[in-house]
């Protein structure tokens, strides 16, 4: 009984942990590199250090997001159904290897300009480099995202282990992730948002102690 009473406010926590971490990432980014992927790199003279914070934050916010994962599948319990579990969990593992990976790119671009600045800006590999590391966030990532918020928005539904107008609401932003493309900048926004509002949700139910079937 103690453990299940702490999965709540442990899923609360990780998602909040986690959505302030990648929306400060997100943000850092978007401060620090044009959103253009063709530019060639000017950013890496003036802006390093700003883009270096925000891909540290990386990591920690992806720990966060696997304990958010395995806490709402404790909040699930037996009412988890084999098949959603199956796409829920990978898609969120898939998110987050998109993520680290597109991250990786980014800083060994760092690393790479560091040890000779002269070449790198402008160059063909500086240009793959970042071609790779938008294609992954903006379109790939952001997919799993989408997915990831449509299996949990059914599996809510389905157990109502979350307040019926959170799960209606996770269908149309999914769609948007899903269908906006490359072009909608700081389109990635969208899920750490909507992950913080499921995890201010569990927080307020689990005081409150009611049932999650609003």
């Amino acid at each position: 009984m103690r453990e299940h009473l702490r999965a709540p406010r442990a899923a609360a926590v990780a998602g909040i942990l986690f959505s302030l971490l990648l929306m400060a990432s997100v943000l850092l980014l978007r401060q620090a590199v044009p959103a253009d992927p063709l530019e060639a790199g000017a950013w890496l003279a003036t802006r390093a250090d700003t883009v270096a914070l925000a891909l540290n934050l990386v990591p920690f916010a992806g720990i966060a997001f696997l304990w958010f994962i395995g806490v709402l599948r404790d909040r699930l319990g037996e009412r988890e159904d084999r098949f959603f579990a199956t796409v829920f969990l990978g898609s969120g593992l898939l998110f987050l290897a998109l993520l680290f990976f597109s991250a990786a790119v980014a800083g060994g671009l760092i690393i790479a300009h560091t040890s000779e600045p002269d070449r790198l800006v402008g160059s063909t590999a500086f240009a793959l480099g970042r071609a790779i590391t938008y294609e992954i966030m903006n379109v790939y990532a952001v997919k799993m995202a989408g997915v990831f918020m449509i299996v949990t928005s059914t599996l809510a539904l389905r157990t109502r282990f979350l307040a019926r107008w959170i799960a209606v609401l996770g269908y149309p932003l999914a769609l948007l992730l899903l269908f906006s493309g490359r072009h909608i900048e700081g389109i990635l926004l969208v899920f750490p948002v909507w992950v913080l509002l499921i995890s201010l949700y569990i927080l307020i139910d689990n005081r409150r102690g009611t049932g999650h079937d609003d």
